[in-house]
């Protein structure tokens, strides 16, 4: 960078503080510009760092917002915020058309900065002309999805980085009421909506200097979590009244403690143990090294407590609850284990399939409802056959609960990051909460019956063939080098994994009539292993979803079944990993 343009980049950030409506991070800002001015070695690192927050303004995408909190236009901040609500706030007065008010409601974390982020987005939609609501307090992503349909808002807001590191926030858009079509109401955006709120953040200054209302939105009352609690709850299986279960349950620091135990408690799941150091909600996430439960480490506390208690289940959210992790005892090894995402779904798409067809026999008046199991291109191909033999239609989407949502007559969905969706007609969207009712229900109909959860999963790899599946993750340097690996890999494809030939070969960025284009490659092979390669949409990550089915005669053969999956996935990782050239 010449002189000059480190003078304008100091120039700009000066500018930038000044008009900063936040003081600490305006004095972030100038602390960085004066160390920059000092000269010395902690000049070039305040520098590069200086450089990066204006390296352009943070992206509006399908996810809507999320990076570290900081000053500058390409982190998470007041004045990025801002700029953020009053574009989210002319594209629903665009849809409105002057046909009507447009109705928002608006839910925070309690992560750094969550709170005021939601105040200023509700002043901001009242200053506009929107009738603005507010959460009363951090509340999970859950009871905000649910909160969009209930009061049939066409906006919902909600801030939260999910279980992200404690230095990031975000900033998550859903669309409702008369501005989308019914299956799509309450659903988190996708194109053209995308597109159209960015062009109008475009628009806004980017200072930020954007009319905050003084009054007039509406906090709500603490009644709508106990609404979602009720209806929640509810979801129950009358049939199903068994509810000795021993349950251990972490939040890990996030907000969905109480409203998940309040349900379980509802639903007469009484013996319910928190995990006491992660049970308060806490932005730093002090006992844990990344708050998301699918990184190693983060249950060990929950499975500390199950074992020392015997307990029969641990159920583990992460901080805003809209994703599930389960543990058990696994009878085979004695120990611990917590499940895969698809083999979650995979108990889940029997429970409810069980559930469909006794509703079905039971009978009813009326013309038949469409039934429809979903789940993502890299999640488990198993829901798709339990669907067929359940008389339940299936359909696969792109990654992302934004499509699985959007599924027309959907009765369950899910992804194998631990998202699911068990009723999609109060949250249509993944929901921690609900889903760990229906396993507890699940688990303790099962114990009841002398069985264990993974007995049903045995039952179900009889039925099926046992599908076993894994990830690779290839991190790089930098997002531009993912392009060059895809295009590695379409210049020289891959002819076999695990000694199977390619069969199939899909190069998802055409499209097809079932999905809409998206980068990524698909492979399958003569033995039906499975193999997608698709560059992470957040970090400069490859990441690669591996599935192989192994045919299995009967119980005697599982165990064998079971080691011989684990080994060609092991050798199938290995395959992809040397036509990535690693």
């Amino acid at each position: 960078m010449t002189t000059s343009d480190l003078e304008t980049l100091l120039a700009t950030a000066d500018a930038w503080a000044a008009a900063d409506p936040d003081e600490q991070t305006a004095a972030e800002l100038r602390a960085l510009v004066a160390q920059v001015r000092e000269d010395g070695a902690a000049a070039v690192a305040a520098e590069q760092d200086l450089r990066d927050r204006f390296a352009g303004p943070l992206a509006f995408g399908t996810a809507g917002l999320r990076a570290a909190l900081g000053a500058g236009p390409n982190r998470m901040n007041r004045v990025v915020v801002r700029r953020a609500a009053a574009g989210v706030a002319a594209h629903a007065l665009d849809l409105a058309g002057g046909a009507y008010v447009p109705r928002a409601v608006v839910g925070f974390d309690a992560r750094h900065n969550s709170r005021v982020f939601a105040e200023e987005t509700a002043a901001i939609f009242t200053a506009a002309g929107i009738e603005a609501f507010l959460m009363p307090s951090e509340l999970p992503t859950p009871v905000l999805a649910y909160a969009v349909r209930a009061l049939q808002c066409e906006i919902g807001i909600m801030v939260t980085a999910s279980h992200n590191p404690p230095q990031d926030n975000g900033y998550k858009v859903y669309l409702g009421g008369r501005a989308v079509e019914e299956d799509a109401r309450g659903v988190q955006i996708v194109a053209p909506h995308d597109a159209g709120i960015a062009a109008r953040i475009d628009a806004v200054s980017a200072r930020g200097d954007i009319e905050l209302a003084p009054e007039g939105w509406t906090v709500l009352p603490a009644s709508i979590e106990t609404d979602y609690i009720s209806v929640v709850a509810a979801l129950t299986d009358p049939a199903l009244t068994d509810r000795d279960l021993a349950i251990v349950l972490t939040p890990l620091h996030g907000v969905g403690g109480r409203t998940a135990q309040s349900v379980l408690a509802t639903a007469g799941f009484g013996d319910v143990r928190m995990v006491e150091r992660q049970a308060e909600p806490d932005p730093d996430f002090p006992t844990v090294t990344f708050p998301n439960p699918e990184e190693p480490g983060a249950l060990d506390l929950a499975l500390e407590l199950a074992e020392r208690t015997g307990a029969d289940l641990v159920i583990a959210n992460d901080p805003d609850a809209d994703r599930v992790a389960l543990a058990a005892h696994e009878p085979s090894t004695g120990a611990w284990r917590m499940l895969r995402g698809d083999e979650v779904g995979t108990l889940l798409g029997l429970h409810l399939a069980a559930r469909l067809s006794g509703a079905r026999r039971d009978g009813g008046s009326g013309a038949p409802v469409r039934e429809v199991f979903a789940n993502s291109i890299v999640s488990s191909r198993l829901l798709g056959r339990i669907a067929a033999v359940s008389g339940i239609d299936h359909a696969q989407t792109l990654t992302g609960f934004k499509w699985i949502a959007r599924v027309h007559g959907l009765s369950f969905g899910y992804e194998e990051a631990l998202g699911y969706c068990v009723a999609p007609e109060l949250v249509r969207d993944k929901d921690g909460i609900s889903a760990a009712l229906l396993l507890a229900e699940l688990a303790a109909a099962t114990k009841a019956a002398g069985r264990t959860l993974f007995d049903l999963l045995d039952d179900a790899f009889l039925v099926h063939g046992l599908h076993a599946s894994d990830q690779l993750s290839v991190r790089v340097g930098s997002l531009g080098l993912l392009g060059a690996m895809m295009n590695r890999l379409r210049e020289n494809p891959p002819s076999s994994f695990a000694a199977s030939p390619v069969s199939i070969a899909e190069d998802l960025a055409e499209g097809s009539a079932q999905l809409p284009p998206t980068d990524g490659l698909l492979y399958l092979t003569q033995d039906e292993t499975r193999v997608i390669i698709r560059p992470s949409g957040t970090e400069p990550k490859l990441k690669c979803y591996l599935e192989v089915v192994e045919p299995v005669g009967s119980a005697a053969e599982l165990d064998a079944a079971k080691a011989t999956a684990r080994t060609r996935l092991d050798t199938v990782k290995r395959d992809v990993g040397e036509a990535l050239g690693l």
